[in-house]
């Protein structure tokens, strides 16, 4: 398997394409040269996905990726009122229009091999919205609808197309935006039935699995992984 990880040089990213080396070889891009650098993966691509994904897209071609797992993402806390058109620009392109080209730059491979394993990450607030992550949400929620679709349109060539929903994961990311809403680490443990964070090895291994043969008959699916906080109270 030709494997390719986006948002890779840190957090759940980084982590997933450290528990994929085992599985075959493994291409990883971000914005952080020297922390991809540091992973053992079979190549690397600089890039910025909310600026010129087209760069990535060339980088699928060139290396056949049959497994593509769209972890890059931004988050933004605020009213929508405050929002920019920078920042609503910003949020679409690296959440929804990147993994969308980058999917049609990797299908033409996959279909010629009639194999291959499409995994997006999403969250847990692109299920339930979250207040004032309302271009987030909206973004992930996109992408549940784009993994539906395309699961019913690649399914003959052998194509999965599932996306994982993360809740609250012990990042850099998550415990950052903490710092951005207006509550505490505490009472947002205190929220979810499980009283915890989800750990980013806990997505790695969803990921691990729904790239196997043994879970070929999934697609099309958003599974969240979010320790029951979409369960309800």
């Amino acid at each position: 398997m030709n494997i390719l990880v986006t948002g890779a040089s840190k957090g759940i990213g980084r982590v997933i394409a450290e528990d994929l080396i085992s599985c075959g070889n493994v291409f990883v891009t971000g914005r952080n040269e020297a922390a991809l650098n540091e992973l053992s993966a079979a190549g690397v691509c600089v890039c910025d996905l909310s600026k010129n994904p087209d760069v990535l897209c060339d980088f699928i071609k060139q290396n056949d990726i049959d497994v593509l797992v769209n972890n890059a993402g931004e988050y933004v806390y605020g009213g929508i009122d405050t929002m920019s058109d920078d920042v609503v620009s910003k949020i679409y392109s690296t959440n929804l229009i990147a993994p969308t080209k980058l999917i049609s730059s990797a299908v033409p491979y996959m279909k010629s091999k009639n194999w291959g394993r499409i995994v997006n990450i999403g969250s847990i607030s692109g299920v339930m919205g979250e207040a004032y992550a309302s271009l987030y949400s909206a973004s992930k929620a996109g992408l549940l609808g784009l993994t539906k679709a395309l699961a019913l349109e690649l399914a003959e060539f052998n194509i999965t197309v599932n996306t994982i929903n993360p809740g609250w994961v012990e990042t850099d990311l998550g415990l950052g935006s903490i710092s951005d809403s207006d509550f505490s680490k505490e009472e947002i443990v205190e929220c979810i039935p499980q009283k915890r964070f989800v750990e980013p090895i806990e997505v790695a291994r969803l990921v691990k699995y729904l790239i196997s043969d043994d879970a070929r008959g999934i697609t099309g699916q958003g599974i969240n992984l979010c320790a029951g906080l979409s369960v309800g109270i």
